[in-house]
């Protein structure tokens, strides 16, 4: 984990998580500078609430700050999202608990980026092996889930070995159209990439051979 401290806000960057969204780096404002350094700098931002508004952008969890007057933290939405993104990764927004959380990410308690292509070595983060994967899918969701259902409390992914992730809790699922496509409280979510029922697992992990580790 690398630090950068400022005057008015702290922030942490956990490389091993970083994907290269580019949230940060293509903010308005000097706070992130390629090839600056220090390439993050929180004080060039006017206030730390500024800072906390762009780190929390980043989709991965690789970010996270603290704003120092105020002490001021992050906290989850009020609904838990895991958005299905095209030919990518799951995006997921919460109250987040998910088993094998790095212990210097503090961010992944509300932010995550998990594979679902079935070729990260960072499981079950996503590190853009998708891209050399190729791997493809619209993520587009079939099914609707529960049409009765309540928002927010924890959400707790646990990623089963050599199969599916599971997901506990009250979540809405959105599509790669944006579309908010399903809701419920538990689900199995495919990480192998072969499932024909994506973003569901419907058992291909045991067809292929699927490992985890």
């Amino acid at each position: 984990m690398t630090e950068f401290k400022g005057e008015k806000a702290t922030v942490t960057f956990c490389s091993k998580l970083c994907i290269g969204s580019g949230e940060c780096g293509r903010a308005t404002g000097d706070l992130f500078v390629g090839g600056r350094d220090p390439w993050c700098d929180p004080d060039q931002e006017d206030n730390g609430n500024n800072v906390k508004e762009i780190i929390e952008r980043c989709p991965s969890g690789a970010l996270f700050a603290k704003v120092i007057d105020n002490d001021t933290q992050e906290v989850p939405p009020s609904d838990n999202i895991i958005n299905v993104t095209q030919n990518g990764p799951f995006f997921l927004r919460g109250e987040l608990d998910i088993e094998g959380s790095p212990d210097d990410a503090p961010a992944t308690k509300f932010r995550a980026a998990l594979c679902r292509c079935g070729q990260s070595k960072n499981k079950p983060f996503c590190d853009n092996s998708h891209v050399a994967a190729k791997f493809k899918d619209s993520g587009a969701v079939g099914k609707t889930g529960d049409k009765e259902y309540t928002t927010g409390g924890c959400l707790k992914i646990e990623p089963q070995k050599d199969a599916s992730l599971l997901v506990q809790g009250n979540v809405t699922i959105v599509s790669g159209s944006g579309r908010k496509a399903w809701h419920g409280k538990r689900v199995a979510l495919c990480r192998c990439g072969a499932s024909k029922n994506k973003p569901f697992c419907d058992g291909s992990h045991k067809t292929i051979g699927f490992r985890s580790e």
